[in-house]
C-alpha cells in the first residue's frame, strides 16, 4: 500500500440535516411487464453451491432484533422476505443503512460494520441487507426485478425498522441507484428523514460512461452480449449460477471487479455473494440499471453531508461516473483511491470507513439551522491530500 498514489478527497463544511418521523408515502406505479413467463415462479433451490457457505467475519455487538424484524427478516408489503442484519441498540442517535451492490450480499460491508462498531460504539446503529433477489433474501418474479421495487423496498424498510430519528444511507453500486431511486420516489420522505450520503462505486447515468476500461468498438460488441445474456438469465427465475461456471467466470470476475490488487478471501467472498443471486435478478436488473437517470433528483436533494469514492481502476463505474453525481452535488467529499476498482469497501476499506465515519459524525453534530436549499454553485473550498486515518 505504501508504493500507491496519494488518494485525491475534497473536503467541505459540515451541513444541517434533520431528523423527523417517517411516514411511509403512497408508491408511483412500477414498471412491469404486463405478463410474466412461467420460468420466472421457479422456486430458488434448497441447495446452494458450495461456494454459497464462504461467511464474513462476524460483526461485533449484535443485539436483539427490533420490532419489525426477526430471526427471518422483514416481510415486506408483497410478501417478500428481506434477510437483515443489525448491529447495535434501537435506541442510537443514529442509523445507518448499508446497501451492497448488483449480484452481491451484505457480506461485503463487514469491514464498515466493524469499523463503525469501534468508533462509534452505541451511538450508531447498523442495518445491511440482502436486496431482493440476493442473498439470502426471497425472490420474486421478473416484474419485480427493477430499481423502481427496489428504492419502494428501502422505503419501506426505513418505514418498518427505523420510523423515526436520523439516517445516514451507504450506497455501492447498485446500492447507491437504490438510493437514487428512493429519494425520486418517495422525495417527502428522504427530505425529512436522511442525513447524510455516501456513495461508493456508483453512477446516476445508468451506463453511459461503463466502458469496461477497453476500446469503444469492443465495448459496443460487451454490452450488446451482456444485455443479450441478461435477457436469458431473467427467465430462469429462482435458480443460481452452477457451480462449474462460477468457477470458470472466477478470473472474469477478478478482471472485471478489482484493481490492481485482491485478496484471495475477497475474490472468495465476492464469488460466493454471486453464487447466492437468483438469476432472474441478475438478468432483470439490467435493464432498469442501464437506462436510470437521476442526476436531477440529486441536484434536488439541498445541502447535506456527502461522500462520494471511486476507484481509478474501475470498469464498472468509472470516475466520470463519480465526478458526475459530484457535479450535482457541488459540496460531496470525493475520494479517488489510485489503483482500485469496482470492489472498494474490500479493496479499500481504510478510505471507505475514514469517509463513512466522517460522514456520520457530521450528521450527529448539534444542528443549529434547518437544512439549506440545493447547491446552485460549488463551494469553491477544493483542495487534494492523503485520507487520514479512522479516529
Amino acid at each position: 500500500m505504501s508504493d500507491q498514489p496519494p488518494t485525491q478527497r475534497t473536503r467541505v463544511e459540515p451541513a444541517s440535516p434533520t431528523p423527523a418521523t417517517a411516514t411511509l408515502p403512497a408508491r408511483e406505479p412500477l414498471d412491469t411487464p404486463e405478463t410474466i413467463d412461467p420460468l420466472h415462479q421457479l422456486a430458488a433451490p434448497e441447495t446452494i453451491d458450495p461456494l454459497d457457505q464462504v461467511a464474513a467475519p462476524e460483526s461485533p455487538g449484535q443485539v436483539d432484533p427490533p420490532e419489525g424484524l426477526d430471526d427471518a427478516g422483514v416481510e415486506l408489503s408483497d410478501g417478500i422476505r428481506l434477510r437483515v442484519e443489525q448491529v447495535g441498540p434501537a435506541t442510537a442517535p443514529i442509523t445507518v443503512v448499508l446497501l451492497h451492490g448488483w449480484t452481491l450480499d451484505h457480506r461485503t460491508w463487514h469491514r464498515q460494520v466493524s469499523a463503525l462498531v469501534e468508533h462509534l460504539g452505541d451511538a450508531v446503529r447498523v442495518i445491511s441487507y440482502d436486496a431482493r433477489g440476493h442473498g439470502r433474501s426471497g425472490v420474486s418474479h421478473l416484474g419485480t426485478a427493477n430499481l423502481a421495487r427496489l428504492g419502494d423496498d428501502l422505503a419501506e424498510l426505513l418505514y418498518r425498522l427505523a420510523p423515526t430519528g436520523p439516517v445516514v444511507l451507504v450506497g455501492h453500486s447498485l446500492g447507491g441507484m437504490t438510493i437514487m431511486e428512493y429519494a425520486h420516489r418517495h422525495p417527502d420522505d428522504f427530505a425529512a428523514r436522511i442525513a447524510g450520503l455516501v456513495f461508493v462505486a456508483t453512477t446516476a447515468e445508468g451506463h453511459t460512461h461503463t466502458c469496461y476500461g477497453l476500446p469503444t468498438r469492443l465495448t459496443w460488441l460487451i454490452r450488446l452480449a451482456e444485455t443479450t445474456g441478461a435477457g436469458v438469465l431473467a427467465r430462469c427465475g429462482g435458480l443460481r449460477t452452477p457451480q462449474p461456471v462460477l468457477q470458470a467466470l472466477r478470473p472474469s470476475l477478478r478482471w472485471l471487479l478489482f484493481g490492481d490488487d485482491c485478496a484471495p478471501e475477497d475474490i472468495r467472498l465476492t464469488t460466493s455473494a454471486v453464487a447466492r443471486a437468483a438469476l432472474v435478478a441478475i438478468g432483470g436488473l439490467r435493464s432498469s440499471i442501464g437506462r436510470q437517470h437521476r442526476l436531477d433528483t440529486l441536484t434536488a436533494l439541498g445541502d447535506l453531508p456527502v461522500a462520494a469514492l471511486v476507484g481509478d481502476r474501475d470498469r464498472l463505474t468509472p470516475p466520470r461516473c463519480t465526478e458526475s453525481i459530484v457535479d450535482a452535488l457541488p459540496d460531496t467529499e470525493l475520494t479517488v483511491c489510485p489503483g482500485a476498482g469496482h470492489m472498494l469497501m474490500l479493496e479499500r476499506p481504510d478510505e471507505v470507513n475514514a469517509a463513512l465515519l466522517e460522514v456520520v459524525r457530521r450528521a450527529l453534530a448539534p444542528i443549529p439551522t434547518q437544512r439549506r436549499p440545493a447547491h446552485t454553485e460549488p463551494s469553491g473550498r477544493r483542495h487534494t491530500e492523503p485520507p487520514g486515518p479512522p479516529h
